[in-house]
Formats: C-alpha cells, structure tokens, sequence
C-alpha cells in the first residue's frame, strides 16, 4: 500500500502526516478545490457540487480523510453550526459515492474524529471506545460524522475513526493561544483534563492504522498521560519564558467572548488509550514533559 490519498491535506495535521508518508517512500496525493501550488500532486474535487475526480479513487491504495471546516475559527452562530456539520458530512458521503461506483476499491480508510465525541466536560471519568457518546452539539456532530464513516465499511474497506485529542505543536492549534496573551494562566478553573498528543504521535497513528490490517473502528488518538489545564498551561509558558500566574481566566469572561465555543476550554475529557496501544502502537512523546521538550528544543525526530 503505497498511494496514499489525503483529504484536507493542506492543514497542520494534513501536512504532518504528509511529510512523514513521504519519508517513508509513499506517495501521497490530496483531495482539494484547487489544483496546488507546491508541486503535491492533486485531485479536484468540490463537496458543495458533489463533484470528485474519479482518477482519485482508482489511483490511491488507501484514504486518510480529515477533511472539516475548523470547529475553533469563528463564533458558533447558527449558520457556522451548520457549516461545521455539513462539511463532513458531505466530504465523507461524496467519498462513500465515489467508492461504491469504482470496481478497484481503496484498501482502507483512516477518519479523523474527536474526543468531543463523548462530550464537552467528562471531568474525572477515564473514557474508552466503549462510552457512550454525549449530548453537546460537537458531540452529536462527531456522532454523526462517524456513522457516516461506518457506511463505507459496507464497500469491504478496513475502516478506522482516531478520536483526536488536543494536538500539541507549534505551528497551529490550542498551544500557540494558550501562549498568546502576554502573561499565560490557567482557562476556568483549570482543573479541566486536557488529552493531548503531539503532532508527531499523531502522524504517526495515522500511518499505524494505514498498514496495521488488525486494527479497526474508533480509537482514542491521544497520549497516554492526560494532564490538567493548569500544568500544561505553567509547563508550556516556563518553557516559552513568558510569565504565569496561577489564577484561572474566569469561566464567564469566556463565554462572553466565545460564545457556546468556550465549552471547548473551560471543559475537558480524560481519555483511555489502551485499546491503540494494545494494537501495537508505542508512544514517542508519552508525557507532557517529553513532548513540550520536542517542540521548544526541536530534539531530533
């Protein structure tokens, strides 16, 4: 399996997962609404005219879709709900469409999900693949998006759903705006559980489910040490040099600015990750420590 075909390739993780598909000698296209600029091979396709390049099924061994609107760029206003739900919906019914016409099918498809799956504020609960899902709007916006995953497992494809936690690196995501303001402090009460992994772990699973045959259906993508607000937060500014102060930014002030989004902060999950590595799978970063020391000092990969 060799021709690996990328769905939202174009992102932080997209890309991520991309480098390190070509180090190991893949080739790796994306699924995109434009042709690119920096020389990836590209298919075309456009989920609001539920237009794909058929050359795109046929040509790839095995799919990694990550495709979504980010649920952590604009207010949730009804419209932007919408918006959330509908781009993976569609992304992933476009692909059933296009696999279930193309005699030579892909050998397996590897979904990004989240650990909003189970809720917005699980507080102490270890969570494994076996809870059940709950009832905020991301929750039920994973719910759906997965099931829509399982109907390609019908066409006799391998398929995997990764529960992402909160994804540590440098270059996007929740660590560069926990860093952002000019003195770090905790969000809430901070006592939030917040289950990370770094990207490179993630990069990582993602390539492990491609090749592992044995492993299917949902998995918690996270490291195997949750941590709780605060100490990421204190850990993550000592090493970037800014200052701390212990004193949670106020539940309230939040909501005031973000909206309903706020829940995604002032709440947290506290995930198992047995089943992954039971398949196998062995951590790199397994701390907080390790992987906030890979990415301030950049120690070799």
């Amino acid at each position: 399996m060799k021709k690996i075909l990328i769905t939202g390739g174009s992102g932080m993780i997209g890309r991520k997962i991309t480098k390190q598909l070509l180090r190991n000698d893949y080739e790796v296209a994306w699924l995109s609404r434009s042709s690119d600029d920096e020389g990836q091979k590209t298919f075309i396709w456009d989920i609001s005219q539920k237009v794909i390049d058929p050359e795109a099924i046929k040509w790839a061994d095995g799919i990694i879709h990550l495709a979504g609107a980010s649920v952590a760029e604009k207010r949730w206003t009804e419209e932007r709900k919408k918006i959330i739900l509908n781009s993976r919906i569609a992304s992933t019914q476009l692909l059933f469409d296009a696999i279930r016409v193309e005699e030579d099918k892909p050998k397996v498809i590897i979904s990004a999900s989240a650990v909003n799956y189970y809720g917005m504020d699980t507080g102490e609960t270890l969570l494994t693949e076996e809870d059940k899902p709950g009832e905020a709007f991301l929750s039920e916006v994973v719910k759906k998006w997965e099931e829509e995953v399982k109907k390609i497992e019908s066409l006799h494809i391998r398929t995997v759903m990764l529960r992402i936690g909160i994804v540590l690196s440098l270059e996007g995501g929740a660590l560069p705006e926990l860093l952002k303001p000019p003195v770090a402090a905790p969000l809430g009460t901070g006592e939030q559980y917040m289950s990370w992994i770094h990207i490179s772990d993630l990069a990582r699973m993602f390539r492990y489910a491609l090749i592992n045959d044995q492993v299917h259906g949902p998995y918690n993508a996270a490291a195997p040490k949750p941590v709780k607000n605060r100490e990421l937060t204190e850990k993550a500014a000592k090493l970037k040099g800014k200052p701390f102060i212990n004193i949670g930014v106020p539940a309230f002030g939040l909501k005031l600015f973000l909206g309903e989004m706020a829940d995604m902060v002032i709440g947290g999950n506290k995930l198992s990750t047995s089943k992954i590595q039971s398949a196998g799978f062995k951590f790199r970063y397994a701390t907080v420590d390790d992987a906030l020391g890979q990415l301030f000092y950049q120690y070799k990969e």
